[in-house]
């Protein structure tokens, strides 16, 4: 007897607003564990705000959700939230991953600098350590922000569309990352437009309007 696919978490009929609007509209879904979701739809059809909820981030106006994973979730945003004055390196950037355990003002440790090494080497950033982020192109401020969110060594990686305007080779460093990810046991979830990066997926959940699609392998 084959057991189904535990879940990392359970949504039933949420709803989520910005300001008076309602977009997300009594979503019932399940995210598997440890497997890659693929959320698509068009702009404004809701990925983000899914992403938000998923982190915590954004609140429920209705309904529930349901949480079996155990870390606090990583997110991973799109580069262009993150502002080019931000006085910070590539290493400062990652390191700010650890915050979630360590906190914001307490020092690195050994084992805290040996992660972000680690994290910076798998995303091919290494060598941009001491650079300003602002100074960065889209594809390298990107694999950045994925090192920070790799950094933090959750179960649960939620990233906001992180392959949209990278070339060829941004992209397959980062699913080969995603993909590594995955199979170590992180449930990973990731919105896209691309057809390619949906198709590589284990589970897809399909939005638009703020309402459900489809939700399956």
């Amino acid at each position: 007897m084959i057991r189904p696919m535990p879940n990392a978490i359970e949504l039933e009929r949420a709803s989520a607003r910005h300001g008076p609007a309602t977009v997300l509209r009594e979503v019932t879904v399940s995210v598997p564990a440890h497997q890659v979701t693929a959320v698509t739809g068009p702009n404004g059809s809701g990925k983000s705000t899914l992403l938000g909820l998923l982190s915590g981030t954004h609140p429920l106006a209705s309904g529930s959700l349901r949480r079996f994973h155990e870390s606090r979730a990583a997110l991973v945003v799109q580069r262009s939230e993150v502002p080019d004055a931000l006085p910070v390196t590539v290493a400062q950037a990652v390191a700010m991953g650890r915050w979630a355990h360590r906190g914001a003002w307490r020092r690195l440790t050994r084992d805290d600098r040996s992660v972000v090494e680690r994290c910076m080497d798998r995303l091919g950033v290494a060598d941009l350590a001491s650079r300003r982020l602002g100074s960065l192109s889209g594809g390298q401020r990107q694999r950045v922000l994925l090192a920070q969110g790799l950094a933090q060594q959750s179960d649960l990686l939620l990233l906001d569309e992180p392959a949209t305007g990278l070339d060829a080779e941004a992209k397959r460093r980062i699913a080969a990352v995603l993909a590594e990810e995955s199979a170590r046991g992180v449930t990973v979830v990731h919105a896209t437009h691309d057809p390619e990066d949906a198709a590589e997926a284990g589970h897809r959940i399909a939005l638009s309007g703020g309402r459900l699609l489809a939700d399956a392998p």
